[in-house]
């Protein structure tokens, strides 16, 4: 069946890891981080079924239609996909989650929703599509537009712009990264290395906008993304059981920090002072890279001390949606002993 074609560690092969055509415009940044989520699920030989897809409303949520179309998905409501992830993921704490959001679906109506699925710790990677317009909607400003921002058909943005980052940051969040979908190498490194990161891992793609906010002007654009984009390391990500080789380099720190599950991340520091185990550090980064409208793209924080929700919650390691009757019911003897002592 897969006949001529390269196949992965478990038999399949990039095309399986596809599903529908996607509907999105043409050159939308939305289509480039779906062929990385491809190519990753592929490269780390995912098997689909163990895969939960979650997404809200808006362009940002159509993606998940159009990559591993053999695992399971629910299109949820506007801003409300955390809370749906959440009970997924307490029914079952075995399955990997990928959702995906967008700016206004994550920065507007769903923030709340947002930063409790990060304080919680939910096991997940929760991918923003951040391009700061309503796309789907014809192109009005959404949470993350720039202040002062002017666009044909929405007039002139008065308000700041809501950073995903630093709010995930702020609630405890222990992956935070951003990256800009015009740099396909560092998507791919950042999301290898999210699906290995046990908690809510956070990823922060500018995604641009080509019908409604693709001018040179918008900090959301190809343009400025690639005229302004300052990474804070070169970013590589080494899977378990890989030999981890440093060969010759520039001159500039290299770091190794170890995942949960074996798999290394490998930062070479271009900014030399830069630690992203630093909290307190990575706010004032951020907060610097707004004031000088830069696109500071790569592993914004880690910290990997918290406990996931699953955790927390001592979950017995069968998934309780695989639980029977009899282990998830109390006995009649001790609900009629219950109901004895409120009479």
């Amino acid at each position: 069946m897969n006949r001529g074609l390269k196949v992965n560690s478990i038999g399949l092969t990039k095309n399986d890891y596809k599903a529908r055509p996607s509907t999105l415009c043409k050159g939308c940044g939305h289509n480039s981080i779906v062929n990385q989520v491809i190519q990753v699920a592929y490269e780390l030989s995912i098997r689909p079924h163990e895969i939960l897809r979650f997404s809200g409303i808006g362009c940002s949520s159509k993606s998940p239609a159009y990559f591993l179309g053999q695992s399971f998905g629910f299109n949820s409501l506007h801003g409300r996909m955390p809370a749906i992830s959440t009970g997924a993921l307490m029914a079952n704490h075995h399955l990997k989650a990928i959702g995906v959001s967008g700016d206004g679906d994550t920065g507007s109506i769903g923030l709340g929703q947002f930063k409790h699925l990060v304080r919680r710790n939910v096991q997940m990677l929760y991918m923003v599509e951040n391009n700061g317009v309503y796309g789907l909607t014809k192109g009005q400003f959404s949470a993350t537009a720039d202040e002062g921002q002017t666009l044909k058909y929405a007039g002139t943005n008065p308000f700041p712009p809501v950073d995903v980052c630093l709010e995930a940051i702020v609630a405890g969040a222990g992956f935070v990264a951003r990256s800009f979908s015009g740099d396909a190498r560092q998507v791919r490194e950042l999301m290898n290395a999210a699906l290995s990161f046990e908690g809510t891992a956070v990823l922060d793609i500018i995604s641009p906008c080509v019908a409604f906010n693709n001018a040179d002007t918008s900090t959301k654009s190809y343009g400025y993304g690639r005229e302004h984009e300052a990474p804070l390391h070169d970013f590589g990500w080494v899977p378990s059981g890989e030999e981890i080789v440093i060969g010759d380099y520039d001159p500039g720190e290299l770091r190794l920090v170890d995942m949960p599950d074996g798999s290394v991340i490998q930062l070479r520091k271009l900014e030399t002072d830069y630690d992203p185990t630093d909290k307190i550090g990575a706010i004032q980064r951020l907060m610097t890279a707004h004031d000088s409208q830069e696109l500071i793209t790569g592993l914004i924080y880690y910290d990997d001390s918290r406990p996931t929700l699953s955790q927390v919650n001592n979950l017995v390691d069968m998934p309780l949606s695989q639980l029977a009757d009899e282990q998830i019911r109390p006995l009649r003897e001790t609900l009629d002993a219950l109901m004895a002592e409120l009479i």
